[in-house]
């Protein structure tokens, strides 16, 4: 069958019962508790992995077209349907996505590992630091961490660990092949909370706080990057030695990493132009998404994000390096379009119909009665809104399934809103570090074998505490100077 029947049927009987058997509640409308039942389906299917996403998310487009919920009227119901994949945060995701493939196509990404490696490399936790430094690089324009930890990174940092005999098939693994595949993964969820542009479900926490503040707050490229720079860039120096702490290498010194980078950066030969063009798009990238000709020139010079996205990707076609071609076959960012577009628009009917402003008000009619102040509740929110992570295998489901909630709440209980913005925001990509199906990257360095399922565990959930700590500390400290409560 070309889905998985067991799981599909959960998915629509998970539907059904919402939508037929659970009386509507007071103070929700019947259209707005039948989206919450095709959403609800919907998030199921994602995290039963019924079809792939993109296919369910084409699904869920249909049934909100044909069952009405956002309108009588058929044609609007399918505008309704289809309003999303006008957003410009979709094709910035999208675009983006495209764009990554030059580092790949073009070797740069692994040129920038190599060269780290080749300059830090005489041990063990210097390496580690290379690949860290190079996962930091090149995440602002890879928003797959997928693609950036497990098809850019991992290669590298398999190929290092076979060089020195330390691998699963040897049973050597611990001599430092474990510890860099630690520091492999571990490094993508801190890059992937550091730039929008660095994992796809980034940008729909912008949408969704720029929906729940009427508009008030809209995290720009800049602000979200000055925002997250310095506590991201703390969790990214400690978490290397805190895992060398608990589960320290066997070898320490490495010198002939040093070694072994150079023979490749060698093999790769002189950088090459198309290498060149790719390092110069990424620097113009950089320079208008952090708004510098406009610091410089006035506003008039302004440069929407995503304009800029698509002066990447024109360019990189108008110079060869991308061909349409290697677009087309860039399925990832098709498929990232397609159901990102759906999710962003449940999302929003949802909150359009009332049914987060009621849901969000029983929540904070719960919290209130604690008497715990907007602090406590904000605490209380976080640590349920990360750890309730153990049971998604997806980072888009889980926040759009619960951002917007959780976001409410914390609002209505009297959280600054930028404040609050944030702290949920990294606290959604902290949560990557919990399990082995926590998203994408996760089963691709799970599976080369070189962590146990019990090491995985244990050090997902001491560094989901050590960078919550970390973050949201140096955070409230780093938030405060820049005046966002």
């Amino acid at each position: 069958m070309p889905f998985k029947p067991i799981q599909a049927a959960i998915a629509i009987f998970v539907g059904l019962i919402i939508w037929f058997v659970i009386p509507v509640p007071t103070g929700v409308t019947p259209d707005a508790w039948h989206m919450l039942a095709l959403f609800i389906a919907t998030i199921v299917a994602i995290i039963g992995k019924v079809l792939p996403i993109g296919a369910i998310a084409i699904i869920a487009v249909t049934l909100v077209a044909l069952t009405g919920v956002t309108s009588d009227s058929p044609k609007q119901a399918i505008s309704d349907a289809l309003s999303s994949y006008s957003s410009p945060l979709i094709w910035l995701i999208g675009i983006a996505v495209m764009i990554s493939r030059g580092l790949i196509k073009t070797g740069l990404g692994r040129r920038i590992a190599y060269y780290f490696i080749s300059i830090f490399g005489k041990k063990t936790i210097g390496v580690a630091y290379s690949l860290t430094a190079a996962e930091l690089m090149i995440a602002p324009i890879t928003p797959s961490n997928t693609a950036r930890g497990g098809g850019i990174i991992h290669p590298i940092m398999n190929s290092i660990a076979h060089s020195f005999h330390s691998t699963p098939e040897e049973g050597t693994q611990n001599k430092m092949g474990r510890y860099l595949a630690m520091v492999n993964y571990h490094a993508n969820p801190i890059t992937s909370g550091m730039f929008i542009t660095a994992t796809a479900p980034n940008p729909l926490v912008v949408e969704l706080v720029n929906k729940a503040t009427g508009g008030d707050i809209q995290l720009s490229w800049t602000t979200w990057a000055v925002a997250m720079f310095i506590p991201g860039m703390l969790c990214l120096i400690v978490m290397p030695l805190v895992i060398y702490m608990i589960y320290p290498p066997e070898v320490k010194v490495t010198p002939d990493a040093k070694g072994f980078a150079k023979d490749n950066l060698a093999e790769m030969g002189q950088i090459s132009t198309q290498e060149k063009i790719m390092l110069g798009v990424f620097a113009l990238m950089l320079v208008l998404w952090a708004n510098i000709p406009a610091l410089i020139l006035g506003e008039q010079y302004s440069v929407d994000a995503t304009t800029t996205a698509f002066i990447g990707l024109t360019t990189l076609i108008l110079t060869g390096v991308l061909t349409w071609d290697d677009i087309l076959k860039e399925k990832s960012a098709w498929d990232t379009i397609v159901w990102f577009g759906a999710l962003i628009m449940m999302a929003a009917y949802l909150n359009e119909l009332g049914l987060i402003a009621w849901f969000s008000g029983n929540i904070e009619s719960l919290i209130g009665t604690t008497g715990v102040g907007w602090i406590g509740a904000v605490t209380i929110l976080t640590l349920i809104y990360l750890y309730i992570h153990y049971f998604f295998a997806s980072t888009t489901a889980h926040i759009t399934a619960l951002f917007a909630a959780f976001y409410a709440v914390g609002l209505t209980l009297g959280a600054p809103p930028m404040l609050y913005a944030l702290i949920l925001a990294a606290a959604g990509n902290i949560m990557m570090t919990l399990t082995h199906y926590a998203t994408g990257t996760a089963p691709v360095i799970f599976n080369s074998g070189y962590i146990t399922l019990k090491e995985w565990w244990s050090i997902g959930a001491i560094m989901s505490v050590v960078n919550l700590v970390i973050w949201i500390g140096a955070g409230l400290i780093w938030w405060k100077l820049l005046g966002y409560y």
